[in-house]
Formats: structure tokens, C-alpha cells, sequence
């Protein structure tokens, strides 16, 4: 074995080897940790371009309108680019990683080491992040490989920060959006930036082919009732010689594989055909790639998804199976998935069977994903991908593409990555797959036959084309990359200088022999997919297809049969192992079916085929773009496998946690230890831990501490939970897994009950409202901790309160008159469960009554009317006063002074009646702050009641009397007429003084003043609080004028 390895590919491959070991230490000195590349002013003003950021198939011609400004887009990435010197760098370290005699050969690196090698320099993301902060978006994240920056943020802001409008296009009855040119950046940032990613809604495509349903009218799968015979894992594993190396005990045990999809998938699907398949049930550990939205069914993604984990958990049962997913934000797809799968390590094996053309792609995208897959292969992850299903034509249907374009000959991406290794198709002739054909399989014999092929089947190329579509197995030459240096030394490759498609092949076709498989999809026509077995609820209709897509899962679990065995932590990229082993004929011989019939051309006519389709590519001795290097013999590819008889160490993982029994939301810390799993190591296992639990991931990087960690399990959901934890591996020790299951006990139920200290508080005052929480059960009676949330007419109030001895006090007021609900709603704690309680209290408005007594007056004199204010609710506060009259009271006048109420006796205010006009101000209602209403229109001149003005007049007048007197004297010197005449005002101006000293105290007005009309009025009061003008109420009275 080791003398093939020394051959061909594997001299070329240790030459370069050994270059990348002499380069390690220069590699791994801190000088070549990343430099800072951004050294300029980051200027809005001074944009570079960053070309093929535009998709390809967002067509001017099929624009259809703007989106809104305000949409708001998740998981928009800057991908950064690697400088030349990295670059460089990563190609030697790939080179001496698949070189076993290197020292680096096998020695993956981890996502933060990548980062820490290959990725920004800090203080370049900082000033990104910086930057993207500065135009409003969010950062969601910064990838571990600091080779991407990830932010949410609306319509509006990524038009103006990357100069482009966002579009919608209608293409093929779907509606996409997607920039309508290229993006732009600060030339600042543009040394950094490799492209800008997820602000498209163009999804890469499944390669499913022919799905639908296949009436069968008996339970006999190979029977002449059903015309075709179907796969299922169990034929698979007979006919690519499975079963040999499950009988030696491989089953991918300790082996992990990531399914990437763009969809949800409802569990029972995958659980309905391991039972139909014959295998233990056992679910995929879901992984929802963060900040691409909720989990949701995609129809048409969704059956993709689910076949993909049918046969993965089927062919390698032993392995963990992941299935990585995005949610439903328009701008997150598949790719999504990979990169999540990528920079997480997720899994050694990365199962993918989406693509799109090259063409569709874009150089863009090509460059920004096919980095990943490079991170993918210096960290170990064999990524195995479906090479498309429409032959040598790949752009055919995507109808954004012209027609030359899907006319034209392409490859499928990542197929046509060199990081990844791609899987054609094939499929078994007519008559070997015939109902009547007993050499291949079993007749079934009036029972259901999950395992009915007899052996190897020969095969040929998959085409299935026809007028209306294609369908055959996707192969061709890249256009985007250069051929790799191990795709040499197998008869047939072609010369040329870029990259051949496929590596190998299996069978894919929907029509001879299609795959079973069960979905839920709306999409395949079935209902009830496999109700009854294989079969429908009708228990009549299978649900069939072909396609790529199946040959990919397929052959990711045949690899993870060989890690098994290898006791492998990951092998990177298989493909020089591969093409090493094929260039040994006698190899190839065993390991191989070589395909030499058939072709992948387009045979579907000139209205659907170009000439260069219709002529490329035939199948051939060796290795053909049609089909690769052929199909596998899985036991004998495995035995030929290098490493075989050099395998790591066996580790074992255990798990123990402090309490089996945690009580709800309570820390249980689970010890995980890895240990060796032989004597004849103990060193201590290095490495990372996943952790599941009840197959949801938590994390997929805790580290190993001298061979342990503790990860703290939490839950509120009562009943058993398996934590699983899955050792990554490390140079001496493969991968391991174990778990354990602790059940959360139901917690004591618990009563929150609620108190007010009064249930009609006054509007603004002060309420205090006992919460109380107690045991709803006999069989606890301890006092029950932690918060409680209080609402109030459904408004949350903060904060928390915290519960002492069981109790709690909230402090309710409100200014709004009528009834508020109180809920409190109680956390719950280790012992009890959560629960709630409502109050209803009724805030009753502070007010006032007011009562009036009649008057009855005889015109010309004066009334008054006794007004009975009585305080309501706890009023207390000055009213002032509003009177009025009708009809209008003329001549005459109210007044009543402001009245205040500090107690919760009522209080009487007098209300005055003036019935001449003498007696009245100039506003009719006299009183301090009160309206005038009835005004007169002439001079003030109360009486009866204030004598005042009298009295001022009466000074004045003695005054003048005293003045004249002095004048008297002074004339009376120098002429006695002027002093007889001085004399005679003087007694006049004394008559009338005392004339009005004779009115002082008086009652009666001047007999000159005119006097109220007689009559009834009605008299309306109203009383206004001085400071809360809403507190008001009326009165009314009858006036009587005689």
C-alpha cells in the first residue's frame, strides 16, 4: 500500500510537501500573523468598485420596481479578502497538510487559528465595524476566521453606504430583488473587501431530479405491478459493496456529517424512513444559522433537505448528523449554510447538493464562497457536493441567463470548487432494472422488499434527457478554476489548464432505478408521505426521485464509513487520495467501476441544445467528464485507503452531571472528561466538545482543559433531555461521542393571589398592592422565591420586583379616572412553577356637589343665595366662580368669593344679588376670580355694603372746605365781594358733605340709579378648581325680582 502512495501524484505532492514544512516556522511567526492594511482616512467621498457584485441574473429588462426603503435586510456580509502573501501561504500549508510525509500532513487547523493566520488584522475590522456602524447597521457578528463581518440594517442604509439601488426583478413567474449595479465602498476599505454578500434573493438550486409519485398498486416494490424497481439504503449498500465494511463493524460511529439546506423539515419525515428503511430511529441535530430569520418550510427546499438526512443517517447509522439551515430572510440560502458549517467546524464532512453555474454565479461569488471552501480544507472538512443534473449544459433553466448562456457548456459551483470533491450520476440500463429482471434482484414474493438488489449492477452515464427538460449527470470544465495539481495520472484526463467535473459518480436517476425517500413537501404531489411504510396514506403511491442530489449523501456517508475506520478526525480534501489510487490500475480495477457507456451531451433536441452540448461529454476509458473516475466498491476503496493500517488512537467520552434530577430553570454542571480508549495511550486528549442537547446545538467549541469540560445544562421543560457531547479529536486521539440524560422534574405548582389596600383609590393617590405567593399543592409547602412581573392594564412596569418571605409590594397610582387590572405574573423558581393573578381596582375622580337656595328680592335691593359646596372622593382644593342668568340679568349684579375646601364637611359660600345698577362694578359678577357676566356698561359705585367711597368722598370734601376757608382769608384782605362769594360755595360744598355722611350705612341706592327688571331667573352656578381646571360642577337657581 505505502508503494502506491509514493507514485504519481503523491511524488509531486511530497516535493511540495516538504517546501510547506521548511516554510512553518516562517509561517508561523508572529511577523506573519496579519498586518494592518487599511492606512488611510476612511472617505465616503473616494469609492472603489467591487465588481460582479451585480447578479448576473438580475436582467435590466426584468426589473420590477424599487424596494421600499424601509425593508430591513438580516445577515448582510463583508467577506475580506486574503493578501498575495496569504494566499500563498495557505496554498503550501494545503499542499503539506495531503502530504504524508510532511510534518504538517493531517494537522488541521481550528476556525480561530485560520483567523488568527489567514484572516483581518484587528485593527482592520475595527475600523470596518467602525464604518458600517457609522451608516446605522447593527453588527450581528464577526466570524471566528475574521474573514467576514455580518450586520443587519434597512433598504435605505445599504443604498447609501455601498452606492446602489436595490431592485426588484421578475424572472420566471418569481419575484427577486437584488442591487441594480455593482457595489461600491470607501477605496479606503477596498484592499480589505473581497465582496459584499446576502442583498440578493437568487437562491442556488437543488439537484433533485424527477421527484413525484409512483403508484404502486400492491405492497411488492420490484413487482411487474409497479414497472420499475427503487433504492433504498439497504439496495445501495449491496450494490457499492456497503455491506462488508458494516459487517467488520464500520458504521461511521464517532463520525459527524453537516447536511446544508436552505429549508426546516418536520423530524417525522427522517424518523418515517429510518423505520421504513429498516433502521433505529435517530434524529439530526438541527443547527438554524443565526440572523437569517425563523425556521421555516421552503416548498421544493424542503423534500431536498430531507433525503439529504434520509440517506446520510442511513449509510453511515453510527454517524452524528447535523443539518445546518437557514431561515426565511429572502437574502440567506444555502451558501449561507456552508459558510456557518465552515467557520463553526461543525462537522468533518460537509454534504452539499445545491449549486449554480458557473455563469449564474458570477466571479463575485465564486471567489467570496470558494474561499470558505478553503478555510473548509485546512481545517479537515471533506466537503462532498452534487454536480448538477443537467449534463455538460449546466445554466439550462436559469432563465435570468440568456439563452446562449444555459445553451452553452458549464459546470455546476461548488462542484467545480477544487476544495471540494464533486459527484456525478449514473444509472443501470432498462433491462437490468426491468420488472422481469431477476439477475439484479429479488422477486418479491407478495411482501415489501427494502433490500431486494442482488449485487453490483453495472452501470452507465445518467441522461434521462427529453424534449421537455434534462436530466443526466453534470460534468464539464471550469471556467473559474485552475486545474489542481492531483487531477493527473488517471488515463482519459484531458489536457487543459483548468478544472474537470465530476471526481466519481453514482447512481441518480429518477427513472432506473429512482430513490425512495419520505418528505412532507407540497411539491412532490405525495400526501402522506410514508404513512404506511414506504407508501402514502392512500398505502398506494411512493414518493420517488433522482438526481445528484441523492449521490452526494450517499457518498458522504461511504466517507464517513472510511474515517470510521481510520479513526479519523477529518481528511480535508480526498481527492489526491483518490486520483493516487486510480492511477494504480490494479487499484482502479478493484476500488472502481469505470463507466464507459453513455455521455452526459444534451440529447433534447436544438430548441433546448447547442451544438457543443449536444457533442460533449461521452463517456470513456478512465476518467471522462461525464461520470469521473466512475463509481466505487466502497469495502475494497476502503481497504485500499491510505492510513489504513496506521489508525488513530480510540478516545471515549464521557458524561456526568451533579444532579440527574435538576430541578427547573436550576444549573446542573455536566462534567464531560475524554479519556483513551485503549491501554496503549494515556496521553491526555486535546481538542473541542459539541454539545447537543435534545439535538439542538449549544455549542461547538468547548475547549478541552486536561481532558475535560464542564458545560451547565438549564431548563424549564419538564421530562428527560439527552446531552450529547462530541469530541472533535485531536493528532493522536479520533473522535468520540457521549451522552447522558437527566430528567427535569414537573415543578409544584404555585398561586399568585393579589390585595389593595383600597379598592376605589382616589385619582393620583397612592395604592398599596400585596402580592402573595404560595404552594397550589399539598405536597410542598416551602415559600416560594424569585420575581415577580407586575402589569398594569397590560403594561409592563419596572422593574421586577423580588419576593421576600413569599410577598411583595406594589405601589399603584393613577391619575385616570375608572378601572385598571393589575396582574402580577411570578417567575417561578426551582421549586414552583411559574403562574399569575389579576386585581381590578377603580380609580374614582376627586369632584364636588354643589346646591343653591332660591332668592326672592324686591328691585332695588339686595339678595343672596347660600351655596352648599360638598366635597366628593377626597376633594380638597379653591373653586372659583361662573354665574349667569337667563334671561341676562341688566341693572344688577352677582358676587361670591373664591371658596376653599380643606376638609370632608361640605362649605357654604354666600352668593350676593345686586338689583341696581349703582351697586355693581363694572363687570356684573364681582368676586375674586370669577367671569363677568351681566355687565352694565357704566361706572362702579357699590353701596350698602362698603361705605368707602363714601367716606373717601367725604375727606376729599372736607379738604376743599379747609382750602376755601384759607382762600376766604386771603381774599377777604382785599376785596369783601370775592369773600361774601367764597363763602357762600363753601356752606354749599358742607350741605353736601353732609348730605352724604347722612347716606353712610345706608341701604338705599341714590334715587337716581336704575333698578333690575322684575321677573323670574334662572340662575346657573358653576364651581372650577383653581388648579385642575377638569374638577368642575353646576348649580342652579330660581331668582325672584318683585
Amino acid at each position: 500500500m505505502q508503494a502506491l502512495l509514493t507514485v504519481g501524484v503523491r511524488k509531486r505532492l511530497g516535493i511540495a510537501g516538504w517546501i510547506a514544512a521548511c516554510s512553518l516556522f516562517a509561517i508561523s511567526s508572529p511577523a506573519q500573523r496579519p498586518v494592518a492594511r487599511i492606512t488611510t482616512v476612511v472617505d465616503d467621498a473616494d469609492r472603489t468598485t467591487i465588481y460582479g457584485t451585480h447578479p448576473v441574473m438580475a436582467r435590466t429588462e426584468d426589473e420590477a420596481g424599487r424596494v421600499p426603503l424601509g425593508s430591513k435586510f438580516e445577515g448582510i456580509s463583508i467577506a475580506f479578502s486574503r493578501t498575495p502573501a496569504q494566499e500563498a501561504d495557505l496554498q503550501a500549508l494545503l499542499a503539506a497538510q495531503q502530504d504524508p510525509t510532511s510534518p504538517l500532513y493531517a494537522k488541521w487547523l481550528t476556525p480561530d487559528e485560520f483567523g488568527a493566520r489567514f484572516g483581518l488584522a484587528d485593527s482592520d475590522i475595527a475600523k470596518v465595524q467602525s464604518w458600517v456602524g457609522q451608516h446605522g447597521f447593527t453588527v450581528e457578528s464577526v466570524s471566528r476566521s475574521k474573514n467576514r463581518i455580518s450586520f443587519s440594517g434597512t433598504v435605505e442604509q445599504v443604498e447609501a453606504a455601498f452606492g446602489t439601488e436595490m431592485h426588484y426583478y421578475k424572472v420566471n413567474g418569481e419575484t427577486h430583488f437584488a442591487p441594480s449595479r455593482d457595489v461600491s465602498v470607501p477605496a479606503a476599505l477596498s484592499s480589505v473587501v473581497q465582496t459584499v454578500t446576502n442583498l440578493s434573493s437568487f437562491r442556488p438550486k437543488s439537484h433533485i431530479s424527477g421527484r413525484g409519485p409512483r403508484r404502486v398498486v400492491s405492497p411488492d416494490f420490484t413487482s411487474s405491478q409497479s414497472g420499475n424497481h427503487f433504492l433504498t439504503p439497504k439496495d445501495v449498500a449491496t450494490i457499492y459493496d456497503i455491506n462488508p465494511a458494516y459487517k467488520a463493524g464500520y458504521n461511521g460511529a464517532g463520525q459527524s456529517i453537516a447536511v446544508v439546506g436552505q429549508s426546516a423539515i418536520v423530524l417525522s419525515d427522517i424518523e418515517h424512513f429510518q423505520t421504513a428503511a429498516g433502521f433505529a430511529v435517530k434524529d439530526p441535530t438541527l443547527v438554524l444559522v443565526p440572523n437569517t430569520g425563523t425556521a421555516t418550510i421552503r416548498s421544493g427546499d424542503e423534500a431536498e433537505s430531507d433525503l439529504d438526512l434520509e440517506y446520510t443517517s442511513t449509510i453511515a447509522s453510527g454517524a452524528t448528523i447535523y443539518f445546518v439551515y437557514v431561515g426565511n430572510n429572502a437574502n440567506s440560502g444555502v451558501f449561507d449554510s456552508i459558510q456557518f458549517a465552515v467557520t463553526n467546524k461543525t462537522a468533518p464532512i460537509i454534504s452539499v447538493s445545491y449549486g449554480l453555474c458557473e455563469a449564474a454565479l458570477g466571479s463575485s461569488g465564486y471567489s467570496s464562497l470558494n474561499a470558505i471552501l478553503a478555510q473548509a480544507a485546512s481545517q479537515g472538512q471533506s466537503v462532498i457536493v452534487a454536480s448538477g443534473d443537467s449534463g455538460s449544459t449546466d445554466c439550462y433553466g436559469e432563465t435570468g441567463l440568456t439563452t446562449a448562456q444555459q445553451q452553452a457548456l458549464a459546470v455546476d459551483f461548488p462542484g467545480s470548487s477544487q476544495y471540494v470533491t464533486a459527484i456525478g450520476g449514473t444509472e443501470f440500463p432498462a433491462a437490468d432494472v426491468a420488472s422481469t429482471n431477476t439477475t439484479y434482484w429479488q422477486a418479491a414474493s407478495g411482501s415489501d422488499l427494502v433490500s431486494s438488489a442482488l449485487s453490483y449492477i453495472p452501470e452507465q452515464v445518467w441522461n434521462d434527457d427529453s424534449t421537455a427538460r434534462l436530466s443526466s449527470s453534470g460534468g464539464g470544465v471550469s471556467t473559474f478554476t485552475p486545474k489542481p495539481g492531483w487531477q493527473t495520472g488517471v488515463p482519459g484526463i484531458p489536457s487543459g489548464t483548468f478544472r474537470l467535473v465530476p471526481d466519481i459518480s453514482l447512481s441518480s436517476s429518477p427513472n432506473n432505478a429512482g430513490y425512495l425517500f419520505c418528505s412532507s413537501d407540497s411539491s412532490n404531489g405525495v400526501t402522506g408521505s410514508c404513512t404506511n411504510g414506504f407508501r402514502d396514506s392512500s398505502n398506494v403511491n411512493l414518493t420517488v426521485a433522482g438526481g445528484t442530489s441523492f449521490a452526494a449523501p450517499v457518498f458522504a456517508g461511504m466517507l464517513a464509513l472510511i474515517n470510521d475506520k481510520l479513526n479519523s478526525a477529518g481528511q480535508g480534501v480526498i481527492n489526491p487520495t483518490l486520483y493516487t489510487l486510480a492511477a494504480n490500475s490494479a487499484t482502479y480495477a478493484s476500488a472502481f467501476h469505470d463507466i464507459t457507456s453513455g455521455g452526459n451531451q444534451c440529447t433534447a433536441g436544438t430548441k433546448i441544445c447547442s451544438t457543443a452540448g449536444a457533442s460533449q461529454y461521452p463517456a470513456t476509458s478512465g476518467y471522462d467528464q461525464a461520470s469521473g473516475l466512475g463509481s466505487v466498491d466502497l469495502f475494497n476503496l476502503m481497504t485500499a485507503w491510505p492510513g489504513s493500517s496506521s489508525s488513530l488512537v480510540p478516545s471515549k467520552t464521557t458524561l456526568s452531571a451533579a444532579t440527574m434530577t435538576p430541578a427547573p430553570g436550576a444549573n446542573d454542571a455536566v462534567t464531560i472528561t475524554v479519556a483513551s480508549g485503549s491501554t496503549s495511550n494515556t496521553a491526555t486528549p486535546t481538542g473541542t466538545l459539541t454539545v447537543t442537547v435534545d439535538g439542538t446545538l449549544q455549542t461547538s467549541s468547548l475547549a478541552l482543559v486536561s481532558g475535560s469540560a464542564t458545560y451547565t445544562f438549564s431548563s424549564t421543560t419538564p421530562g428527560a433531555h439527552v446531552i450529547a457531547a462530541t469530541y472533535s479529536g485531536d493528532s493522536t486521539y479520533a473522535s468520540s461521542t457521549g451522552s447522558l440524560t437527566v430528567t427535569v422534574p414537573a415543578p409544584v405548582a404555585s398561586k399568585t393571589t393579589l390585595s389593595a389596600a383600597t379598592s376605589t383609590p382616589a385619582p393620583g393617590a397612592s395604592d398599596a398592592i400585596s402580592i402573595t405567593v404560595t404552594s397550589a399543592s399539598t405536597s410542598s409547602t416551602t415559600t416560594p422565591t424569585g420575581t415577580v412581573t407586575i402589569a398594569v392594564d397590560g403594561a409592563t412596569q419596572t422593574p421586577t420586583l423580588t419576593l421576600a418571605n413569599g410577598s411583595a409590594t406594589y405601589t399603584f397610582s393613577s391619575t385616570a379616572a375608572g378601572a385598571h387590572t393589575i396582574a402580577a405574573t411570578y417567575s417561578g423558581d426551582s421549586n414552583y412553577a411559574s403562574s399569575g393573578g389579576s386585581l381590578t381596582l377603580t380609580v374614582v375622580a376627586k369632584s364636588f356637589k354643589l346646591a343653591a337656595s332660591n332668592v326672592t328680592v324686591t328691585a332695588g335691593n339686595p339678595g343672596a343665595s347660600t351655596i352648599t359646596l360638598t366635597p366628593q372622593n377626597g376633594y380638597t382644593g379653591t373653586v372659583a366662580w361662573t354665574v349667569a342668568s337667563s334671561p341676562a340679568l341688566t341693572n344688577g349684579c352677582f358676587s361670591i368669593a373664591n371658596t376653599t375646601v380643606s376638609g370632608t364637611t361640605a362649605v357654604a359660600a354666600t352668593l350676593t344679588v345686586n338689583t341696581v345698577a349703582s351697586a355693581c362694578a363694572a363687570p356684573a359678577l364681582v368676586g375674586a376670580g370669577v367671569d363677568p357676566r351681566n355687565t352694565p356698561g357704566r361706572a362702579p359705585h357699590p353701596y350698602g355694603k362698603d361705605p368707602t367711597v363714601l367716606v373717601a368722598l367725604q375727606a376729599n370734601q372736607a379738604g376743599m372746605t379747609m382750602v376755601g376757608l384759607l382762600f376766604l382769608g386771603l381774599l377777604g384782605r382785599r376785596c369783601r365781594r370775592l369773600a361774601t362769594l367764597a363763602t357762600l360755595g363753601i356752606l354749599a360744598t358742607i350741605g353736601f358733605a353732609a348730605s352724604g355722611c347722612a347716606g353712610v350705612g345706608s341701604s338705599m341706592p341714590p334715587l337716581s340709579s336704575p333698578t333690575a327688571a322684575r321677573g323670574a331667573y334662572a340662575v346657573t352656578i358653576v364651581g372650577t378648581d383653581t388648579t385642575t381646571p377638569s374638577i368642575t360642577a353646576s348649580t342652579t337657581l330660581t331668582l325672584t325680582i318683585d
